[in-house]
């Protein structure tokens, strides 16, 4: 059975009946009470003399208060978490991240509750992350021939064993603003985002975005390419043969078999949301919006960031 603390109707009774010369037996009886509970209360009046039921009642009332703990909330902890949220990581990622580096952590649906009631980031909810899929238009740009199936692709590729293997994708300006877009590229181990502006969304477009993208770090950078049947991915033989990496092909309406280039693109969609006119986005806006993306600590990395992971592989190719 579950403790009650004695109510005031309780402590009027035990004053009249201690006034009547009752023993503590016999009051806890009368009361249905144990006799260690009407001692202790007769105890904690002793140094005024004699028993009176407000007096008891308001001291206890204050014990109740002091008794309730002040959490972990402070200061410096909300100043720490508010810098991550404004970099765009998520509660998660930021507890996560917290406990890898030994810090003080607290839930992470603390955090969502300080922040909706007003006590982070002033309950401003833009800093948290939206979630949630959006279907995409269907595909009118034509077709061409594809080259390696992804069926062909090396098993090592898919279990992200070995380092070198990307996902390539377009993300497009909103429909009737303009041609340009970006060329999408994430590593699959280490889940590093990268994105190139093009003007358009034309083969010779691509290839020379790809070439900028490889060209930014060192051989054995990229070894295989895994691409979806967009027209813009028809310059595959030629990106082949200049670079010596293998394009796949994914299967039509498949792009689970991209997940991660899937995911990222949605990551890159939270600076540039649908509707963006990529036309008018500056290099550095973008080069922004990455370096937030690839410095957030990931789940999936034991909550290393991308940024991490991936510096330490290059270190292998030195």
């Amino acid at each position: 059975m579950s403790y009650r603390h004695l109510s005031i109707i309780e402590r009027s009774k035990l004053e009249i009946l201690h006034q009547q010369g009752k023993s503590s037996r016999a009051i806890a009886k009368e009361l249905g009470r144990h006799p260690s509970t009407i001692c202790r209360e007769l105890e904690r009046a002793a140094s005024s003399g004699s028993y009176q039921a407000e007096p008891a009642q308001s001291a206890y009332q204050e014990r109740r208060k002091a008794s309730i703990p002040n959490g972990k909330w402070s200061d410096t902890l909300a100043a720490s978490l508010e810098e991550k949220l404004e970099a765009t990581w998520s509660p998660e990622q930021i507890i996560g991240r917290f406990r890898v580096d030994g810090l003080p952590v607290v839930s992470f649906k603390t955090i969502y509750r300080w922040i909706y009631t007003g006590r982070l980031v002033r309950g401003v909810l833009h800093v948290l992350r939206h979630k949630g899929k959006r279907q995409k238009p269907t595909e009118t740009r034509g077709k061409f021939t594809v080259g390696k199936s992804i069926s062909n692709r090396p098993k090592e590729v898919r279990s992200r064993e070995t380092f070198g293997h990307w996902e390539l994708d377009t993300v497009v300006s909103g429909r009737g603003k303009s041609k340009g877009c970006v060329a999408t590229l994430i590593e699959r181990k280490t889940r590093l985002y990268t994105a190139i502006l093009m003007p358009d969304r034309t083969a010779l477009s691509m290839e020379i975005a790809l070439g900028v993208a490889i060209s930014q770090y060192p051989q054995g950078t990229f070894l295989t390419a895994t691409a979806d049947r967009g027209k813009e991915f028809a310059c595959y033989a030629s990106v082949e043969t200049t670079h010596g990496l293998d394009v796949y092909f994914a299967d039509p309406y498949s792009s689970w078999q991209r997940g991660s280039n899937e995911n990222g693109n949605g990551l890159l969609r939270e600076f540039h949301p649908k509707g963006t006119d990529f036309a008018r986005v500056e290099d550095e806006d973008l080069v922004r919006s990455l370096a937030l993306i690839n410095n957030r600590p990931r789940k999936c990395l034991g909550w290393r960031t991308a940024h991490e992971s991936f510096s330490e592989e290059l270190t292998h190719l030195a």
